[in-house]
């Protein structure tokens, strides 16, 4: 160790003056990047080597590592640098890199959090959760391989996700004899093809992390190249961070704080811009206005704080704000909509099922969206839109999508945090796709609700009854019709406004363009549920009689419903019940093979998990059935 050698300055100074070093600490940038490419293009060996080049590693981590380079027999530098990753046991264990694995080092210069994300193709969704949170994307090549599938993606990726700063580090020249022309080549590819999805610039850096060449300085085996190191380059990018460009404020609502009554404050990160006391803001999407009128940090009261930071904000004026809510200049408001056209990258191995409902977290909201079919998927390798009636497993494609209530946003592109947002499955809380806002459609803005005179409660009255929807699932063949015909002939005798749909019978008009695919059956119950809450406007009691198989579909008109209104009435009847009776013949048809994706036989029926009402057909009669249910709703 020498003098001039910057661990020696940093151990002298802690030594010295531990204050100034930790102010120094406290005081260096940022950078987040992260490492992708294909599998086996040597990710986890290249940040080894970083951390051990660096020498910003745990004396023990480094014994251990020499002690493994003894044991395995190699020499000087030549060891597996991954071995400094943890989780590589679990990688070794299972044949596969399994997770994003988060690694933190500093040098003199900079601090940096760096996420290894794996490979695999299967492993798409935990490369989308790196890459949301970085500033630089360090992509990796095998020289021996060249630009491959997982390349283009990642790269894809990586420009969706708004990560402008890229480097293409073309890995494992020492295997390639350090050949010039083959560095040459695969950058001459990579560069055709980057500029076809939008990186019009790169830093392309001929490197092996198993050797150390180009990582920390100019390797001498590769005298042709005359361009920074990897490191050097890491150390002194200027990255902006795009939450404290200048901006308009804005603030999401992450809790109401309210400690006592002369107390109420409004927590969150400001993800745009600067507010002093005194400004004048709107709730957004209320469109309420006021002005703040504190400032509240741990440290106490501020005159100013700008975006990145934690604040509570207290406001001059008592108005309504909450959780989800974004707070915003007043003069400068963000859009408030409900329909968009989005670009989404698909996690999940259940395909996207259009007009199925999902939530939809965006900032600190959540609300539910469905999605229409895709308008096109995004072929990775050549650019092309395909036609495409779903998503798959690390499908890239742009949809359209629609949430029930207006909610206030940015486009991705400028504004991460207003802009990006997740898809979770409603059944299994999974994490299904990754989103990003591209702007708001037209309709969104020119369809406004018409105010009437005549309100649902006026209906009601008029009919001298409460509308409700009787919603009866159940398999084909468990008497569902049967029993629905007989309630309604109850209700009529009760002189009671009624409306029967028949799962049948809408097939004939309403929902005759539809088949049964899982995706036409999600629409067909879509509709029936708009139906029936219009009729419930106008103040009738619905009856319906339909299979409805999957919960999620039936949660979702119980959710178009005002409260208390949705009666789900289980028609439990076995599937060896059911089928014994076959009134229609349709499931020895089913049986053949001659009708397919028929309910109970080649597609799923997701029983009700808290009916409102179970009807055992096997112990009563359609008559006692229908008794029950009128019974239910008019006690």
């Amino acid at each position: 160790m020498t003098i001039n050698d910057p661990i020696y300055k940093t151990d002298t100074l802690i030594a010295e003056n531990i204050d100034a070093y930790l102010d120094a600490h406290q005081h260096k940038s940022m950078l987040r990047f992260i490492t992708c490419g294909s599998v086996d293009d040597g990710k986890s060996t290249l940040i080894g080597r970083l951390l051990y080049d660096s020498k910003m590693i745990f004396e023990d981590q480094l014994a251990a590592l020499e002690a493994d380079s003894k044991r395995v027999g190699t020499q000087g530098h030549e060891i597996d640098f991954a071995l400094l990753v943890d989780g590589l046991a679990a990688e070794r264990e299972q044949g596969i890199t399994i997770d994003v694995a988060y690694r933190f080092f500093t040098t003199e210069k900079r601090k940096f959090i760096v996420a290894d994300t794996p490979g695999h193709e299967q492993y798409t969704r935990n490369m989308v959760t790196g890459a949301s949170t970085t500033d630089l994307a360090v992509i990796l090549i095998d020289a021996r391989k060249g630009v491959l599938t997982q390349t283009r993606r990642h790269s894809k990726l990586v420009h969706l996700l708004g990560v402008r700063h890229v480097v293409l580090a073309v890995n494992k020249m020492d295997l390639v004899g350090y050949d010039e022309e083959v560095f040459d080549r695969i950058v001459a590819d990579y560069r055709t093809f980057a500029t076809s999805i939008g990186i019009t610039d790169f830093l392309a850096i001929p490197i092996s992390g198993f050797k150390g060449d180009n990582i920390t300085a100019h390797s001498p085996n590769m005298p042709w190249y005359t361009g920074t190191a990897l490191l050097p380059h890491l150390e002194t990018v200027e990255v902006e961070d795009s939450r404290e460009q200048a901006g308009p404020f804005r603030m999401p609502v992450q809790w109401v704080n309210r400690p006592n009554l002369d107390f109420r404050g409004f927590a969150g990160v400001i993800v745009s811009g600067q507010v002093r006391p005194g400004d004048a803001i709107r709730v957004l999407p209320s469109g309420k206005t006021s002005t703040i009128a504190r400032i509240v940090s741990l440290e106490g009261d501020r005159d100013l704080a700008v975006a990145g930071e934690s604040v509570t904000l207290t406001l001059a004026d008592e108005i309504d704000c909450s959780r989800g809510q974004v707070i915003v200049a007043a003069q400068a408001p963000l859009e408030v909509a409900d329909q968009f056209e989005t670009t989404l990258v698909w996690m999940d191995e259940q395909a996207l099922i259009p007009g199925r409902p999902y939530w939809l977290k965006i900032g600190t909201q959540t609300v539910s969206a469905t999605i229409q079919p895709p308008k096109y998927e995004i072929n990775v390798n050549t650019q092309e839109h395909l036609a495409a009636k779903t998503l798959d497993l690390n499908a890239i494609g742009v949809a359209n999508v629609t949430t029930d209530r207006e909610i206030p946003f940015a486009p991705y592109a400028e504004n991460r945090d207003l802009g990006g947002f997740i898809l979770i499955d409603k059944l299994t809380n999974r994490t299904i796709a990754a989103g990003m806002i591209n702007f708001a459609l037209r309709r969104a803005h020119n369809i406004h609700w018409q105010a009437t005179d005549i309100s649902r409660d006026h209906h009601a009255a008029m009919k001298n009854q409460k509308p409700a929807v009787l919603w009866l699932t159940g398999l084909s063949g468990s008497g569902k019709s049967t029993i629905a015909n007989l309630v309604e002939r109850n209700l009529a005798r009760m002189n009671r406004h009624t409306f029967l749909l028949d799962g049948d019978n809408v097939r004939h008009g309403l929902n005759k363009d539809l088949g049964f695919t899982e995706t036409d059956r999600v629409e067909n119950i879509r509709r029936v549920g708009e139906v029936a809450k219009l009729m419930t406007d106008a103040g009738l009691i619905v009856i319906t009689a339909f299979i409805s198989p999957f919960r999620s579909e039936r949660d979702m008109v119980r959710g178009m419903m005002q409260p208390g209104e949705f009666i789900e009435v289980f028609v439990d009847t076995p599937l060896e019940v059911a089928e014994a009776r076959d009134v229609k013949g349709l499931y020895a048809k089913a049986r053949s093979g001659a009708l397919k994706n028929f309910t109970g036989i080649s597609s799923p029926y997701e029983h009700p998990h808290a009916p409102e009402l179970r009807i055992d057909t096997t112990e009563m009669t359609a008559e006692q059935a229908a008794d029950l249910i009128v019974a239910r709703l008019i006690p």
